[in-house]
């Protein structure tokens, strides 16, 4: 049966494909009704996805994706562009991406699969921009949580020290190219997220939601520790650099704010979906950008912006300042070891949800959709999806690759405000859970400022991105458009 927010099929449009198999135009721009993509909703091969997640447990879910390692590190890159004033900063950014989250909201309640943007794309757009959403997804998701684990072992190394005097040495633990060999703890790291998700999505979700109140505990920690330095006289300059100042922090502190859109990867696991992804999606970004506002405004007031300057632990700094004891800075290094593995745990959980629904549509090879008949997980798919990431992490060097992470998530984010506006024209009649204020309004706002963002982004970066894309057209061309459902089940019939 489906649940209030998803419209019964046959409700104002044909439950079948768009187009059929003809030419070329129409093979690229067929698209999979919104009523089957919801009706065939946790279908694998062999097997069915259990729907476990409530609200909650989803919301826990955006929040593990997000909140990272940004918040550690990212003040020692924005405060010297803003001053103090970092906190509206902060505020920029978190608006920013909530054009793009109220979105995302609409389709996760109106179109509750795993695949994310790329169904939204594919009942949307077309199958080829589907296509090429889905292969940014996979740069966005797998690269990420390469780079994410890469910096697991430097702050192991920090919390290793501080405790027991011993540390693992550079060789096996810096990232290849700048130091090391082979990283050992980054594959470490996205081999432990590898085995939670074998257990299923409750069990991975339930220790994705204590890692993530651990580092929400360690954030809450440093501004009850940091605010007993807090001088007024560090907040009097406020705006030292201007409104263009506080404005570029504010683009360099979005990406912070990347991975709301995790909790949408779970809509098949959802025991709730049409209501409980939308509120779960916009309540983690209410959370993540309230956090992020209050350790910005303490850490800022107990010291002076200029010694933010090159500084890549500034929380851990400020609390061993503020209290001349290094037991803090350990304590704090603990909490970013966690942050680090909740962010490998729920983007991995993302990455391997895209390829399932990729998968089951045929734009995938088919193991990437059996499911387990026991635990409710995709079993094969989470083994190689992390033996993958893994081993990108470990051995090779990612450079600018790493960089093109934030550029594909900027694409996908657009394609979704997009989807938004051709749905609003294009199905009218179909029930929301939840609706973009102001559409078609929000959306273009949402569209407008996630191109302005990618155009923010250094030739290297574009040259990676066009790169991936030309590769992603070649295996869509090669392998997807002859093996898509929608092609074979419009293809004439040999006997």
């Amino acid at each position: 049966m489906l649940k209030h927010g998803a419209a019964p099929p046959g409700a104002g449009s044909d439950p079948r494909p768009s187009s059929a198999t003809g030419s070329l135009g129409a093979r690229l721009t067929r698209r999979k009704p919104v009523e089957r993509l919801v009706a065939e909703g946790g279908q694998g091969e062999g097997g069915t996805l259990r729907r476990s997640l409530g609200m909650w447990q989803l919301t826990m879910i955006s929040i593990g994706a997000t909140l990272g390692t940004g918040i550690f590190v990212v003040l020692g890159e924005a405060v010297p562009k803003a001053g103090p004033a970092v906190i509206v900063s902060f505020v920029i950014a978190g608006i920013t991406a909530l054009f793009s989250a109220l979105s995302y909201a609409e389709l996760a309640g109106t179109i509750p699969v795993s695949g994310s943007s790329y169904s939204y794309a594919y009942a949307t757009l077309g199958e080829l921009v589907a296509w090429v959403c889905g292969w940014c997804l996979i740069l966005e998701y797998g690269v990420s949580v390469a780079a994410v684990a890469v910096g697991w072992g430097q702050y192991l190394n920090e919390l290793l020290s501080g405790t027991i005097g011993v540390t693992i040495p550079d060789a096996l633990s810096a990232p290849p190219g700048d130091g090391g060999i082979f990283n050992l703890p980054a594959l470490v790291v996205v081999l432990l997220a590898m085995v939670f998700l074998l257990g299923g999505a409750k069990e991975s979700a339930r220790a994705n939601t204590i890692m993530v109140t651990v580092k929400i505990v360690a954030l809450l920690l440093f501004c009850a520790v940091a605010l007993q330095g807090v001088r007024s006289g560090n907040y009097a300059n406020f705006m030292p650099l201007g409104i263009a100042g506080v404005s570029g922090a504010g683009a360099t502190l979005f990406f912070s704010y990347i991975g709301f859109d995790a909790a949408s990867t779970a809509g098949e696991e959802a025991r709730d979906p049409q209501r409980d992804l939308p509120r779960a999606i916009m309540l983690s970004l209410l959370i993540v950008t309230t956090l992020y506002c209050l350790v910005a405004a303490v850490a800022v007031g107990a010291m002076p912006w200029k010694g933010f300057e090159g500084s890549e632990a500034a929380l851990a700094g400020i609390m061993k300042d503020v209290t001349g004891q290094s037991f803090w800075a350990v304590l704090l290094a603990a909490g970013a070891v966690i942050a680090i593995a909740s962010v490998v745990l729920t983007v991995l959980y993302g990455q391997t949800r895209i390829l399932f629904a990729m998968s089951r549509d045929g734009l995938a090879p088919k193991v990437f959709s059996k499911v387990h008949a026991k635990t409710g997980a995709p079993r094969a798919n989470t083994v190689i999806v992390s033996l993958f990431c893994g081993i990108l992490a470990a051995a090779i060097p990612l450079g600018q690759l790493a960089d093109a992470t934030s550029i594909g998530t900027l694409f996908a984010f657009a394609l979704v405000n997009i989807a938004v506006i051709v749905l609003r024209f294009t199905r009218p009649e179909m029930p929301r859970s939840f609706r973009t204020p102001l559409a078609p309004l929000f959306p273009a706002i949402g569209f407008a400022l996630c191109v302005y963002m990618m155009f923010s982004l250094g030739a290297v970066t574009w040259m990676v991105f066009g790169g991936w894309l030309v590769v992603g057209l070649v295996v869509y061309f090669a392998y997807g458009m002859r093996r898509s459902r929608l092609e074979r089940e419009n293809a004439p019939q040999a006997d």
